[in-house]
């Protein structure tokens, strides 16, 4: 077989390794292209919820999903042994930090584990997921090859990055250019033909590495520029300048300048995570990122601010924060989406509780929430996004709003609550609004 000849006459069948929102919106694009598409998953409940017709991201409607299942083309399972029909693979899992900022690559070790467990000879495994720069050659390329078969003669290997924007509907899979890098020229040969079919521009580099470190270059060049934004946003608090007003002014210029800017936290999976992992392979070739881990320890001591500028604020009304009532408006990591991974709103809510607040939250899209607490023992506690009734409004001490959903009765807010924190610029529509303060 030529899997390069099959592929480009669309005569291939291509796994996905993670039904999540890589994952799912990948297989819909697969299927959209005319091609047998297996969505496995490690998660018996995920899958029966997709095959019910459930979508459990946003971007992928519950009507998409069912539109997939009832598709010819399209397979949901948990059953790692059909991932040996598949001609492609695409491992499309988590690769996320542990608590001590160090990569942990359990997902994909799984996964890489998984195929190899059920081998295809000829077949294309693309790993997806954001990583360090060497992890396909370094970490999944040896667990492929441990039943006897090399990567590029018995089995080709590339890297893809994923380049999903949660929420973001202006780009589809199909609109966002794919980069590729292989181990060989004939594995790069046979990833851009596949993706070629579903994407309508390739951009093809030497290595795989070499796209490893362009997708983390992405995410920590955004991660750096934010570090910035958040400290000038400190520095403006001092000076009594507002920052978001500096922020659109200086983006009245032509060229030159891009707009970022400040927050509560650095939330989602790349960014919070991304420039962790470069600092830590650094680390293998004796170098230091310093800057790069000086930017994220500046995002990562901003929900820590938050919590001191709610201080600031119940102080001008004589309270304190504890005991003070305190609603958490908006707890997902960017607006109008349901998603929590690495949202500030994790830490800002133990943070505040720790300082003896009674806190509540809302947020319409996370009816229920658990939370881990500050001490860092590993205890959590669960709470339910509460009502924003005018007698619960009223009754509240300050309010923080963390994420800027679209539709919030932001008016209501303004005109009930005693004290509000606005970390988003949510309220600029009430500019002399006295009891509104800014990050």
């Amino acid at each position: 077989m030529d899997l390069l000849t099959d592929i480009r006459q669309k005569r291939v069948t291509a796994a996905v390794i993670g039904l999540g929102y890589v994952g799912l919106p990948m297989c819909r694009a697969i299927v959209g292209a005319g091609l047998r598409c297996i969505g496995f998953d490690i998660s018996a409940s995920r899958v029966e919820m997709i095959r019910s017709g459930s979508s459990p991201v946003d971007d992928v409607t519950d009507a998409e999903v069912e539109e997939l299942v009832k598709s010819a083309l399209f397979t949901a399972t948990d059953d790692a042994r059909l991932l040996a029909d598949a001609d492609v693979v695409l491992i499309c899992v988590p690769t996320p930090i542990d608590r001590w900022k160090t990569p942990d690559l359990s997902c994909v070790i799984s996964a890489s584990r998984t195929i190899a467990e059920n081998p295809k000879l000829g077949q294309l495994v693309v790993l997806e997921s954001t990583s360090y720069p060497g992890t396909t050659v370094e970490v999944v390329k040896p667990i492929l090859e441990k039943r006897g078969m090399v990567a590029g003669r018995d089995f080709q290997l590339a890297f893809s990055p994923e380049r999903i924007d949660p929420g973001n509907k202006d780009f589809a899979v199909c609109d966002i250019p794919k980069v590729v890098g292989g181990l060989t020229s004939y594995c790069a040969d046979c990833a851009e033909a596949f993706y070629s079919l579903l994407v309508k521009r390739i951009v093809r580099v030497s290595s795989p590495s070499t796209a490893e470190m362009a997708k983390i270059h992405e995410n920590v060049f955004r991660c750096v520029n934010i570090a910035y934004v958040n400290e000038l946003a400190l520095l403006c608090d001092r000076m009594g300048i507002d920052v978001w007003e500096v922020i659109e002014a200086a983006a009245t210029k032509p060229f030159g300048f891009m707009k970022f800017y400040p927050g509560p936290g650095l939330g989602g999976h790349c960014i919070p995570v991304d420039p962790y992992y470069l600092a830590w392979k650094a680390r293998d070739y004796g170098f230091h990122m310093r800057f790069t881990e000086l930017a994220a320890s500046i995002n990562d001591s901003m929900p820590y601010h938050v919590v001191r500028r709610a201080a600031s604020l119940l102080n001008t009304q004589c309270k304190s924060l504890n005991r003070s009532r305190v609603l958490v408006l908006g707890v997902t990591y960017k607006k109008d989406v349901a998603d929590l991974r690495e949202s500030p709103a994790l830490k800002i809510i133990p943070l505040l509780m720790n300082e003896g607040a009674e806190v509540m939250y809302h947020d319409p899209y996370i009816p229920h929430l658990v939370v881990e607490s500050a001490d860092r023992t590993g205890s959590t506690f669960e709470l339910d996004s509460v009502d924003l009734t005018d007698e619960l409004i009223a009754s509240l001490d300050c309010c923080v709003i963390i994420t800027a959903h679209t539709g919030l009765p932001y008016d209501k807010i303004v005109r009930l609550c005693s004290g509000v924190l606005d970390t988003r610029n949510a309220l600029k529509e009430f500019p002399t609004a006295a009891n509104v303060v800014k990050l």
